[in-house]
C-alpha cells in the first residue's frame, strides 16, 4: 500500500453534513422559529426568511433572487408546510446556481477530457485564506488520482509560503520549482513550465502566486505579467485560475472576489474553512453574484477534506434537515 492509499484510508473524510453543521443548524433553527407561529408562507414570513438568508452571508442580491423565485413557487403551488418549504428553498437555490455551473470541475480530481498537458492551474488569493494549503491538497489529490504533478512557488514575497509549499511537495512526493526570497514571480512561473516541458511527463502544473491584496492596478499588473510570461512557454496559459477564499470571513470574501475578478480572469472558486463556521451561505452568494463556479470546498484539515463542489449536494446539506 502506497503513501497516498495509507493516508487516505486513515480517517473517514468529513461529510457535507458534518462540515456544514454550524451553518446548517444556524439557518434551519432560524427558519423553524420564523415559521413556528405561521400557518402559511406569507409576506411576513418571506420578509423573515430574507433577513435569515442575508444574515447567513448569502448576500443581498442572491437573497432577493431566491425570495423572488420562492414567492413565485409558493403562489403557484399553494400552501406548503415547513418541510415542503425547506425543499422548495433548496430547489430554487439550486436552480439559481445552475447557470454558473459550467461542469469544468470533474469528479474525483480528474482532468478535463482531451485537455492538453501539462494542464496549468494558477492559484490566487489573499494571505491567510488557505491558498498554499489548498495547492498542497490539490497536488496530493491529483497525485492520488494517478497524475504527475509539479508545483511552482511563485509567491516569492513570503519565505513562509515557499517553505510551506516545499513541505507539501515533500508530503505529496511531487517536484517543486522555487527561487530565492524576493525573486521575480513571473520568472518562477516561467522556470516551472520550462522544467515541466523538459521532464516531458508532467500532467498538472500548479502555480502559487503572491497573496498580497494590492490596489487593483498593481494586482492586475502582477498577475498579467505572470500570465504573459507563462504564455511564452505554453500558449494561452493558464488553463484554470482558481481563487481561494476564506469562507469564515463572510462578506469580506465578497470584496476579495470582486478585486481578484477585476484583476484577472478567474475561472473557479475554492471556498475554504467552512467547517466550524455559520457562514456557509457565502458559497452560494459569491458564486451567484460573480457568475463564477465553485470548484472545491474545504471542510477540514485533512487532505481529503478538500472536496469537489457539487451544488445539489451542497445546497441540500445546507437547507434540508437530515432524513
Amino acid at each position: 500500500m502506497g503513501f497516498f492509499s495509507k493516508f487516505f484510508s486513515k480517517e473517514k473524510k468529513e461529510t457535507l453534513d458534518q462540515g456544514l453543521s454550524a451553518s446548517k443548524q444556524s439557518i434551519l433553527s432560524k427558519i423553524a422559529r420564523a415559521i413556528a407561529s405561521k400557518k402559511k408562507v406569507d409576506d411576513d414570513f418571506l420578509d423573515d426568511l430574507e433577513e435569515i438568508l442575508i444574515t447567513s452571508d448569502v448576500g443581498v442580491d442572491t437573497t432577493l433572487a431566491i425570495i423572488e423565485r420562492l414567492n413565485a413557487r409558493v403562489k403557484k403551488d399553494g400552501y406548503v408546510d415547513s418541510d415542503e418549504l425547506t425543499r422548495l428553498l433548496s430547489e430554487e437555490t439550486q436552480a439559481l446556481l445552475a447557470d454558473s455551473d459550467d461542469s469544468v470541475s470533474s469528479p474525483d480530481f480528474t482532468l478535463p477530457q482531451g485537455c492538453r498537458k501539462p494542464y496549468v492551474i494558477m492559484v490566487v488569493g489573499v494571505n491567510g485564506a488557505g491558498k498554499t494549503t489548498t495547492i498542497g491538497k490539490l497536488a496530493a489529490q491529483y497525485r492520488n488520482a494517478g497524475y504527475k504533478v509539479m508545483l511552482g512557488a511563485a509567491d516569492t514575497f513570503r519565505a513562509a509560503a515557499i517553505e510551506q509549499l516545499g513541505e507539501w511537495a515533500n508530503r505529496a512526493d511531487v517536484p517543486i520549482v522555487k527561487q530565492k526570497l524576493g525573486a521575480d514571480p513571473a520568472s518562477v512561473a516561467f522556470d516551472t513550465l520550462k522544467s515541466a516541458q523538459a521532464k516531458g511527463d508532467i500532467d498538472v502544473v500548479i502555480i502559487d502566486t503572491a497573496g498580497r491584496l494590492h490596489n487593483k492596478k498593481a494586482l492586475m499588473d502582477e498577475l498579467t505579467k505572470i500570465r504573459n510570461v507563462m504564455s511564452r512557454v505554453v500558449p494561452d496559459t493558464p488553463d484554470e485560475v482558481l481563487l481561494v477564499l476564506d469562507g469564515s470571513t463572510g462578506q469580506n470574501a465578497f470584496e476579495q472576489a470582486k478585486q481578484f475578478a477585476a484583476a484577472t480572469k478567474v475561472t473557479g472558486l475554492v471556498i475554504t474553512k467552512l467547517d466550524g463556521t455559520a457562514k456557509g451561505g457565502v458559497v452560494i452568494g459569491i458564486s451567484h453574484a460573480m457568475s463564477i463556479p465553485v470548484r472545491y470546498i474545504g471542510l477540514g484539515e485533512k487532505i481529503e477534506d478538500l472536496q469537489v463542489f457539487r451544488k445539489e449536494e451542497f445546497v441540500r446539506a445546507l437547507f434540508e434537515p437530515e432524513a
